[in-house]
């Protein structure tokens, strides 16, 4: 794995760098000039140029799924997964940078995924393809993220995230459409109001997976998706479905929130207890930032006492005390279970675009 980069990993550092500035900058389009650190845009542009002379496929387009350190491709499969951050990633550089060709070569990736992915059929997308853009519908050791074959609502939902920022920054058409269909899809397959029903994954044509292999539910993807579809309604301007929100939230804080040491369980299985209650960094982060906007949105006993435990599990457990950075997992009382704190999967993506949400609801305006 050192001598390896994921696209997942590189897209997690590109998009939070600038996803800061961005923010930094009040929201609109920054340019050099915004920034105090000149050397920190440089490494955005370093990034954003090794994504485009190394991760691009210049003969059949799109991004490989994983490189060695040189930028030699390993992996040259093409994942829906990391498409999507692709086009995330590229937007938020442009957001920073003001650079309008990575605003362009995000569009560029989208079409190419309507072309390639889009089921016309069924609707969705398909998630799995060799470097020529043919289908994975089957078992394959190097479709490294969900099940080939199946739609997932791990790429469902990022793709949709995506597409969010995509159809913010450019106000495209087609983009908006895609939103408009991932927003349903997501909300009514993957996440539905009623949170217990909440799967891993679908057959292409959205019958249920029956496989023990998908069985259960993640807490922290129902929550992400709760805040995520919040946001995608806003920029379509729709009014937000805040009763879908809560529906999620509270599944989670009733099923899967630890109120002795604070935190958010992993995994569960419908309206029962959870049944992995080991405290993943990733799923922590995703909790603080859909309490943030729900407490923000309606203030309330039940949001307050989880949020303020939440912080101080994060605070007192998942952060090492040493340097602030979190551990990958700990178990439910907060000792470290796994301390890696950056590896293939794991960066700076979750955790600081979280604490930036908490900061941005709860922070004295200044």
């Amino acid at each position: 794995m050192r001598t390896q980069i994921k696209l997942s990993v590189l897209l997690a550092v590109a998009v939070v760098i600038p996803f800061l500035a961005f923010e930094a900058a009040g929201a609109t389009v920054a340019s050099a000039k915004n920034y105090k650190d000149l050397d920190r845009l440089f490494r955005e542009q370093h990034g954003y140029r090794f994504l485009r002379e190394r991760f691009l496929d210049q003969e059949h387009a799109g991004y490989y799924w994983k490189t060695d350190l040189a930028g030699k491709p390993v992996n040259e499969r093409k994942l829906l997964y990391g498409e999507a951050f692709v086009i995330y990633a590229f937007v938020e550089y442009y957001r920073a940078s003001g650079d309008r060709e990575a605003l362009r070569n995000a569009l560029d990736l989208y079409r190419l995924l309507q072309k390639h992915a889009h089921d016309g059929v069924n609707s969705g997308w398909s998630e799995h393809f060799t470097r020529d853009w043919k289908l994975i519908a089957k078992p394959d050791a190097g479709a490294e993220v969900e099940v080939p074959g199946l739609k997932s609502a791990n790429a469902h939902l990022h793709f949709m995230e995506a597409l969010t920022e995509l159809y913010q920054a450019t106000g495209d058409a087609e983009a908006r459409k895609s939103l408009e269909e991932s927003l349903r899809l997501n909300a009514t397959y993957f996440y539905p109001e009623d949170a217990a029903r909440s799967c891993f994954h679908r057959q292409p044509d959205w019958k249920e997976v029956t496989e023990s292999r998908s069985e259960g539910l993640s807490y922290g993807h129902n929550v992400e998706f709760a805040w995520l579809m919040i946001r995608a309604e806003r920029v379509l301007g729709r009014r937000p479905s805040w009763k879908h929100f809560d529906a999620h939230l509270q599944h989670a804080l009733r099923c899967g929130y630890d109120y002795r040491y604070g935190g958010l369980y992993n995994r569960g299985v419908g309206d029962e207890p959870a049944a992995q209650r080991d405290k993943v960094w990733w799923v922590q982060a995703e909790m603080l930032a859909a309490l943030s906007d729900g407490y923000s949105h309606r203030p309330n006993a039940e949001y307050s006492r989880a949020l303020s435990l939440e912080l101080d599990f994060i605070t007192r457990y998942q952060a090492d005390p040493a340097d602030g950075i979190w551990f990958d997992t700990v178990t439910e009382d907060g000792k470290p279970k796994n301390a890696a704190k950056a590896h293939s999967w794991k960066a700076n993506y979750h955790d600081v675009r979280a604490l930036v949400k908490f900061i941005e609801a709860f922070a004295p305006a200044v």
